[in-house]
């Protein structure tokens, strides 16, 4: 059995590195990185050059590809990628409607030393980026907050409900389906995020562009 190995140098100073018997584990600088290594890989993987059984993880400073016929011939492969952080900045563009009524929104608005309205304001007027998909099928964190960063609730709730809205560090996220979670609530959001009958589940992607517009009373 494939055991971890160590990391590869890759172009642009990144490293990768097999682990377990399919999978490359490729280490990053940060989330810019991450966005264009992603495009890049998803891109190729569209092409056919990755093979249909390949899966692409972004994380917040990591992109993991599973399912490789051959990882230690993947990380030779990587070597010689120069992704283009521009293809990245291009990701799709989504615009969603948000009822402003979550329980801890006076909370988050007071953390931040500002109005409710206020806060709904700059949440409104960023455009948030899908850093990393985690914690759930199709739960996307989605960057647009900083220099703004919002504390955890201290107890976290053990029940969600499917499409709430919430904040954390300067993250916003919407709960997929009903689960325990511990994010600040400011909303509510009726559009689909992972749906298994769909070509790809996820709705969104990383590097995907995501606007928020408060919907009508």
């Amino acid at each position: 059995m494939e055991t971890e190995r160590s990391p590869r140098p890759s172009a642009g100073g990144a490293a990768s590195r097999v682990v377990g018997t399919h999978a490359v584990l490729l280490e990053l600088d940060g989330l810019e990185q991450v966005w264009a290594y992603a495009a890049e890989a998803m891109r190729r993987r569209a092409a056919g050059q990755l093979g249909p059984a390949s899966d692409i993880v972004a994380g917040a400073r990591t992109v993991l590809f599973d399912g490789l016929a051959d990882p230690a011939a993947f990380c030779d492969e990587l070597a010689s990628w120069s992704p283009d952080p521009a293809a990245a900045s291009s990701g799709r563009l989504h615009e969603l409607e948000i009822r402003y009524d979550g329980e801890d929104l006076e909370v988050v608005a007071e953390q931040l030393g500002m109005g409710r309205e206020a806060f709904i304001e700059l949440h409104c007027a960023r455009e948030h980026r899908v850093a990393f998909l985690g914690f759930a099928p199709g739960f996307a964190y989605l960057a647009g907050l900083a220099p703004h960063r919002v504390a955890r609730r201290s107890t976290p709730r053990t029940r969600v409900e499917a499409g709430s809205v919430g904040v954390a560090d300067e993250y916003t996220g919407i709960y997929p389906r009903a689960s325990p979670g511990g994010w600040q609530l400011i909303g509510r959001c009726d559009a689909w995020l992972w749906d298994l009958d769909r070509q790809s589940p996820a709705r969104f992607a990383p590097g995907d562009r995501v606007r928020f517009v408060p919907a009508a009373a």
